[in-house]
């Protein structure tokens, strides 16, 4: 799982090379001098070995894609899939693509605007346009195109069709023929839809979150494997409760970030373009629309218990020649879409140009390589600014149940990271372990059990920004133990670039880390598939749980549910995806939603992948958005948003 290169041309990227004191001085608080904790234990013995890897040849018949060199082919054919509306149309007998993706990185210029591909991938099992890269190209803050959601983005899994389902491509070849591959996606046609009702009649919004907070919500639980909220509907299957359009993208303009989503019981909210929309969560009936001047930079997975969260944002539209830089930190209500404050914070005499954002209790904090900053969600006072030294500054924070910082002290080539558990509300450390120096980056996955992911020593081969799991003690500051998790084994990605605490294919809860698997070959002819296994974050060796996705299907943990872990199922070609809460205890996966296998539908569905859309699932309903908008080279429909619900 290569660590990405360091982002191009960030201004302020790296401190100077001659560390002082790495401590973190709070303003308006006194310095805090920091625990130092024991050296660094060693890590736990041994990695997974799941042997999922098939040896180079294994093949699916393919149809030569004009970016592709000619795959191999099986000697026999699976059924044929029907082609993707605006998609490429494949001769007879084209079922799963087989040529692998151009790999995964980021690439080193990339360009304008907000780096996700247009058009996500079919995926596996669908005819349609070919896999993107893992890694989306994507300008660091304040530079030209920049828009959020990603800034140089972490690393992103490709789907199925590398032959053989093994080791990936090199990332630094990945870095040149990612932007290429983006860039032809981002002019890609569209898609048409229709809803899943018997009649399959078009199901339209009437315009144009808490089911949980977006993403995943660590969550120690001492071995506590019960279940949570998410109970099985008589009848799992899905019908499309509405959609919402994509929107047009301001003229001169490429793509702009649509980043963020949230849900509560009432209202699903969802970013435009320099918009934030709250719809009513069944209907799809908009409710109200929060103006901004610019576009969404990024968006906060978290929420407060009374329904509060943040962004960045741009303070104009961006332009060819004023691309516009992310200094602006607003919060806002989901409930009425009121914007309860917005502010700025300075470096010197220079607006900050914010990464990430992030929610912990009743604070906001954002960082960035020049500074950062953190403010009351409610009055949006200001509470405390990391001290930005010659030697250390703050990276990033990772929120939720505590806040986490990812402090940076030394030289490019003698970096050490600093991972502190903080007070939300001064910003005083209240533990704090080192890393080894050398290690670049690193992305919080949980806050609370705090585990952290980093690629040590470039090893993780694949861009994926993983090589090894840290579970740390945030008391005390101590390393509990250290996992490992080699790339061509396991699919879950991090960005510990700007980020920090974006990862998919990977949740915590009950002590423990559940992470999906590489796909590889499944039981069944032509068909693919991978599992959920699980680690103990005390001892780090695995439980020996396995939740199997099953043939054709490929399985990403979202979210945990008390101690269930939810995971939504990727299709086959001939099938709709499902949510399925997996049993903390006996791993047992219950069907809680199964979307429509009619073509229209699927065309949808399989271009917002868990790799490259928002997910959220609750109470019998699913959402999937997209997080951009582009200019469309074809007359198909788009979307950003799509809703299905059971019932």
């Amino acid at each position: 799982m290569t660590q990405p290169p360091q982002p191009p041309h960030q201004p302020g990227f790296g401190p100077p090379p001659e560390p002082s004191q790495p401590d973190r001085p709070q303003t308006p608080q006194q310095p805090q001098q920091p625990q130092t904790p024991p050296e660094q234990p060693p890590s736990a013995p041994g990695g997974p070995d799941l042997n999922k890897a098939p040896e180079p040849g294994y093949g699916y018949p393919q149809a030569p894609q004009p970016s592709q060199q000619s795959p191999q082919t099986a000697p026999q054919t699976p059924p044929s899939a029907a082609p993707a509306p605006g998609g490429p149309q494949p001769p007879p007998g084209y079922g799963y693509p087989q040529q692998p993706p151009a790999g995964y990185g980021y690439p080193q210029q990339p360009p304008a605007g907000y780096g996700y591909p247009q058009q996500p991938p079919a995926g596996y099992g669908y005819p349609g346009q070919p896999q993107p890269p893992y890694g989306y190209p994507q300008q660091p803050s304040g530079q030209p195109g920049y828009g959020g959601y990603q800034q140089p983005t972490m690393p992103m899994q490709p789907q199925s069709g590398r032959p053989g389902g093994g080791r990936k491509i090199n990332a630094q070849l990945a870095i040149i023929v990612a932007a290429v591959v983006a860039i032809a996606l981002i002019v890609g046609g569209g898609v048409w839809y229709a809803s899943s009702s018997d009649d399959d009649k078009k199901n339209t919004a009437n315009s144009g979150d808490s089911g949980g907070t977006k993403g995943a919500e660590g969550g120690g639980s001492g071995g506590d494997t019960t279940g949570g909220d998410e109970k099985a509907p008589a009848d799992p299957s899905a019908k499309v409760l509405f959609q919402v359009p994509a929107p047009e993208v301001p003229k001169d303009t490429t793509t702009i970030v649509t980043s963020g989503s949230w849900l509560t019981d009432k209202v699903y909210a969802k970013s435009g373009v320099a918009e934030v929309v709250g719809y009513d969560a069944v209907k799809g009936s908009e409710l109200w629309t929060l103006d901004l001047p610019g576009p969404v930079c990024e968006a906060s997975d978290h929420v407060t218990e009374d329904g509060r969260t943040a962004v960045i944002y741009k303070p104009k539209m961006p332009t060819k020649t004023d691309p516009q830089r992310c200094t602006q930190v607003a919060a806002f209500d989901l409930a009425t879409g009121e914007k309860l404050w917005s502010e700025t914070a300075k470096s010197g005499t220079q607006e900050i140009s914010f990464n990430n954002v992030t929610v912990s209790g009743n604070t906001v904090a954002a960082g960035s390589t020049s500074g950062g900053a953190a403010w009351d969600i409610t009055s949006g006072k200001a509470l405390w600014s990391p001290k930005t030294s010659d030697a250390c500054y703050d990276s990033g924070y990772g929120g939720g149940p505590k806040m986490v910082a990812v402090r940076k002290c030394g030289s490019y080539e003698q970096r050490q990271l600093h991972i502190q558990t903080i007070d939300p509300k001064d910003g005083k450390v209240i533990s704090e372990y080192k890393m080894s120096e050398g290690i670049e980056y690193a992305a919080v996955v949980s806050t609370d059990p705090l585990v952290v992911a980093a690629d040590v020593g470039d090893s993780a081969g694949d861009g994926s920004g993983i090589s090894d799991f840290f579970s740390i003690d945030n008391k005390s500051g101590e390393l509990r133990t250290r996992i490992s998790a080699p790339g061509e084994e396991f699919a879950a990605r991090c960005d510990g670039i700007t980020k920090i605490e974006h990862c998919t294919g990977l949740t915590v809860g009950n002590d423990r880390l559940y992470i999906a698997t590489e796909e590889h070959d499944g039981t069944g002819e032509y068909n693919r598939t991978n599992e959920v296994v699980v680690f103990d974050l005390a001892t780090g060796k695995q439980t020996g749980q396995r939740a199997d996705a099953g043939d054709g299907y490929t399985i990403v943990p979202l979210r945990m549910d008390g101690g269930s872990v939810i995971a939504y199922k990727r299709p086959p070609y001939d099938k709709g995806g499902q949510i399925v809460s997996i049993d903390g205890g006996s791993f047992k996966a219950t069907k809680l939603l199964e979307n429509p296998a009619t073509e229209s539908v699927r065309n949808v569905e399989t271009r917002m992948s868990p790799e490259y859309s928002e997910i959220l699932y609750t109470q019998g309903r699913l959402y999937m958005s997209d997080v951009y908008a582009s200019e469309s080279s074809s007359g198909d429909k788009e979307y950003l948003a799509v809703a299905f619900g059971t019932g």
